[in-house]
């Protein structure tokens, strides 16, 4: 096999979208477009990446980091103007080159193989792939001969009636013999209707040169889709919205509703594991088998474990354990590490804590900035007192302790292990191990008071 490269094509602002974000920018199911491309692009065993980069150019290369190496079209003057400008990276290596554009994350890493293999073995200079399009309006056309060799390519504002027919699209993909490639783009000219150097051009100069040049066509449309408005986006979002369902639960994941289930593209999920409506699973997300997530539930970057139960709720960049319990409407927050059996109730929030294996707080509390010990539990109310208006203290509770309702654990506090907090007190000082504390004022019940303040009346 032949040495690799891509070309990444991210110049265009996109003004068509009506955005201060560069198009290739924008997020489909949570990740940029252009970060799609490259990922499936790097599952192809490529030696070099180079991304054209234009508006926006600090922002692209911010989010790709050093997946790519990067080249800047400072005027956006076409698509063969903007392959020009990885020259000084690419020219005069031997190898083939794809050439993908950075709108379109819908395409899979097997087609780009597909047509890698295609190329190869036909020895082309140049391969188009192509797509049937039912409604083929804006793309350009590949036009045959009649023994069905490629002639040319022509972009939709310069084809004839005739041309216009034709369903088969250029989906702006192409594998190039990469010196053939730079030789031919010295001779692109800009003598069409928009004054632009056009890639395609490419594929009609190799031609006249004698040069094989050929098409693999995917049979996947929906993969080629480029995004060039918010319209294109809305569908681009869906397609793929329904691939990443879909792969889920061919490998043992139910969705009871996979229209109103959205699952990041990095997310993964073990077997057995239920998701029910209106749940959201994005970012670096692992869930273990056999849990249960949802209804209407969000979830960010968290590690689950297996035999969990999530219900109503919000959890985000945590690690959970297994056999956990949370919610209805509970909020994990940032940092926050969930040990196994622990259960997390309804309007509980945790933030940056630590939960012990088998604590409880079952309903109505804040716990921020705590570590928390095992067999821990915290009654209804229960508020850990965490920042004084400039700084954060830490509340440490050992094992085995009780917290009774309505507690206020004023940080930096240490509850020693199997102490008891009276209900109602707010504890200002540690409390020793085995302990029980009470913070608060001695009831004082005042004997015929009633009667005292009517006679009063």
């Amino acid at each position: 096999m032949s040495n690799r490269y891509a070309v990444i094509l991210a110049a265009g602002q996109g003004t068509r979208m009506k955005s201060k974000l560069y198009k290739v920018l924008h997020p489909v199911c949570g990740k940029p477009m252009v970060q799609h491309v490259v990922d499936q692009v790097t599952k192809l065993n490529i030696k070099e990446i180079v991304t054209i980069t234009g508006h926006g150019a600090e922002m692209v290369e911010d989010q790709l980091g050093s997946s790519s190496k990067y080249a800047l079209q400072e005027e956006q003057l076409g698509t063969a103007h903007a392959v020009m400008q990885a020259r000084e990276l690419l020219e005069g290596k031997d190898g083939v080159t794809i050439v993908v554009c950075g709108d379109t994350p819908l395409i899979r890493h097997e087609t780009m193989e597909a047509l890698f293999k295609h190329h190869e073995e036909l020895s082309a200079k140049a391969t188009i792939l192509t797509a049937h399009a039912e409604n083929p309006f804006g793309y350009g056309r590949v036009i045959r001969n009649d023994m069905g060799m490629v002639e040319k390519i022509v972009e939709h504002k310069d084809a004839s009636e005739e041309e216009r027919k034709i369903q088969e699209i250029n989906t702006g993909t192409y594998c190039f013999d990469n010196k053939a490639l730079f030789e031919a783009l010295n001779k692109v000219t800009n003598d069409n209707v928009q004054g632009e150097y056009y890639l395609p051009d490419v594929i009609e100069i190799l031609k006249n040169e004698g040069e094989v040049v050929t098409a693999y066509q995917t049979p996947d449309f929906e993969e080629t889709l480029g995004v060039n408005d918010r319209v294109a986006l809305s569908q681009a979002e869906t397609f793929m919205k329904k691939r990443i369902n879909e792969e889920h639960m061919r490998n043992g994941v139910t969705i009871i509703d996979p229209s109103n289930t959205y699952i990041g593209p990095d997310v993964k999920i073990g077997s057995d594991t239920i998701l029910h409506p209106g749940t959201i699973v994005s970012g670096n997300t692992v869930i273990g088998s056999d849990c249960v997530i949802g209804p209407n539930t969000e979830v960010s970057d968290c590690h689950i474990g297996d035999q969990t139960v999530i219900r109503q709720s919000a959890a985000y960049d945590s690690h959970i354990g297994s056999h956990v319990n949370i919610g209805p409407f509970a909020h994990i927050r940032p940092q926050s590490d969930i040990h196994d059996e622990v259960k997390i109730g309804n309007f509980v929030e945790v933030k940056k804590s630590v939960f012990g294996k088998g604590s409880k707080a079952s309903h109505l509390s804040y716990i921020g900035d705590a570590e928390i010990g095992k067999d821990v539990n915290l009654g209804c109310g229960s508020i850990t007192v965490n920042y004084d208006g400039k700084n954060k203290y830490l509340t440490k509770i050992e094992d085995g302790v009780f917290i009774g309702c309505n507690s206020n654990l004023v940080a930096p506090v240490t509850i020693g292990e199997g102490a008891y907090v009276a209900a109602g007190s707010t504890i200002t000082e540690d409390v020793p191990g085995e302990a029980l504390s009470i913070a608060r004022a001695r009831q004082v019940n005042k004997e015929n008071y009633t009667q005292k303040l009517n006679n009063k009346k």
